[in-house]
């Protein structure tokens, strides 16, 4: 077998399908079961695979191994296979084999998927040939089994970069870096520092980089990590008010969605980008004003009895929650807590007590939250579900406050994902409304 496939999810998948396509012969494996209409794919495109389990084998016999991004290093088949001198590639790593296209990467600790979005449809709105993927909407690998494009957009996670060796997109944007997803690097920062950076290491002198020259662990990390890529260097100075002052141009952000300080300088990324591509500074003024943001990203879902509702499910850790924080003008309802990451909420206190009236514990275990907060709000309730979240705000908020749902923390104690929590928080407040 010249490539197994490791996880049928999105990923797994679209380097299954596009592995056929190039006529690789190919076997996905899953050891959980498949999604039926990932199951569909594979039956109608004849590719051969397992659920529920994994004929090690047959696994071990492959020549080259692409693994999902959810599966660690660590478990003992791939442990195995390194052993073997088996390559262990990331779909990422192997869907660039076969594209000739300008490449896009964006990563980060937050603020990813927003300006991923926000540069694709600038490039959209521009009229450039342009898809967006990676780890948002469809697979890198997906997208290349589709209409080609000249451009491609791609939101690339930690776990996304650990798998690359020879990827190397044309402009690279590093975010910021702030502790997240630590269990996969032995807790240890610099590791973590480490792969975000590997988004540039095999970038050229004719390529180009954009990274936030305020970030504590971006700046440090340049002279050990960075490479000859063209470095562009973004910064907070660049924001005033809400203008944004971008590549020599001002954009106004008065007249769009995208609100707080997090946001603006996601914006400055995706418009230095969309400039490096030739846009036209008045073309991405209209874009700006055109774009909406993702589901579960300051997403305002309803007003009820004059307490705004707003869904930031995607703010699963302390930095998220503290741009969420920053960015409201108006009393909050903080509705928090899930599966805790090994969060330090230190950095919050100043904002909880100058903005937070009310908390509410939606985690099956409250006791973290509950302790660092407790003496910093009004009122501290625990409930167990996004229903019963909604209806204590309603009860326990005054007209003209915000509820926000930013849990910090991952979702899983109660929710199958963060986009599931947002979606039956959605419902909530739509039922409430009837």
């Amino acid at each position: 077998m010249d490539l197994v496939v490791l996880g049928g999810g999105e990923s797994g998948v679209g380097a299954a399908l596009l592995a056929r396509r190039k006529g690789v012969s190919v076997f996905l494996s899953d050891r959980s079961p498949l999604a039926k209409h990932y199951k569909k794919e594979l039956v109608d495109a004849g590719i051969d695979f397992e659920e529920g389990g994994h004929t090690a084998s047959k696994i071990l016999a492959a020549r080259e191994v692409v693994k999902s991004p959810g599966i660690p290093d660590t478990v003992p088949l791939v442990q195995k296979l390194r052993a073997k001198n088996t390559p262990v590639i990331s779909e990422i790593e192997f869907a660039s084999r076969y594209t000739k296209a300008t490449l896009i990467a964006i990563t980060g600790t937050n603020g990813k998927t927003t300006t991923t979005r926000l540069t694709y449809h600038l490039l959209n709105e521009a009229g450039l040939s342009v898809a967006m993927g990676g780890n948002v909407g469809k697979s890198f690998a997906r997208l290349l089994t589709e209409s080609p494009k000249d451009i491609y957009v791609l939101e690339l996670s930690s776990f996304q970069l650990d798998g690359i060796h020879r990827f190397c997109p044309d402009l690279s944007m590093l975010l910021n870096i702030t502790p997240d997803h630590l269990d996969r690097y032995e807790y240890q920062m610099d590791r973590y520092i480490a792969s975000k950076f590997r988004i540039q290491m095999n970038q050229g002198a004719e390529d180009v980089f954009l990274y936030w020259k305020e970030d504590p662990h971006v700046r440090p990390a340049l002279s050990q990590l960075g490479g000859p890529a063209r470095q562009i260097a973004l910064s907070t100075d660049q924001l005033e008010a809400n203008r944004l002052n971008v590549g020599g141009s001002t954009f106004d952000l008065k007249s769009t969605d995208l609100r707080g300080q997090h946001n603006a300088m996601n914006a400055v990324f995706a418009l230095q980008a969309a400039l490096e591509m030739g846009v036209e500074p008045s073309v991405l003024q209209r874009g700006l004003e055109g774009f909406t943001n993702a589901p579960h990203r300051m997403e305002p879902v309803g007003t009820i009895h004059g307490i705004t509702f707003i869904n930031d499910s995607k703010a699963t850790n302390v930095d998220a929650v503290y741009y969420a924080l920053q960015s409201m003008d108006r009393p909050v309802i903080w509705i928090a807590g899930g599966q805790d990451k090994g969060n330090d909420y230190e950095q919050l206190l100043p904002l909880v007590r100058g903005k937070v009236r009310i908390l509410v514990g939606l985690g099956v275990d409250n006791d973290k939250l509950k302790a660092a907060f407790i003496k910093a709000v009004d009122v501290f309730v625990e409930v167990e579900s996004a229903q019963e979240a909604v209806k204590a705000a309603l009860k326990l908020g005054r007209e003209g406050e915000v509820a926000l749902l930013a849990p910090a923390c991952a979702s899983f104690d109660r929710f199958r994902n963060y986009e599931e929590r947002g979606d039956q928080f959605r419902q909530a407040v739509r039922e409430e409304k009837i």
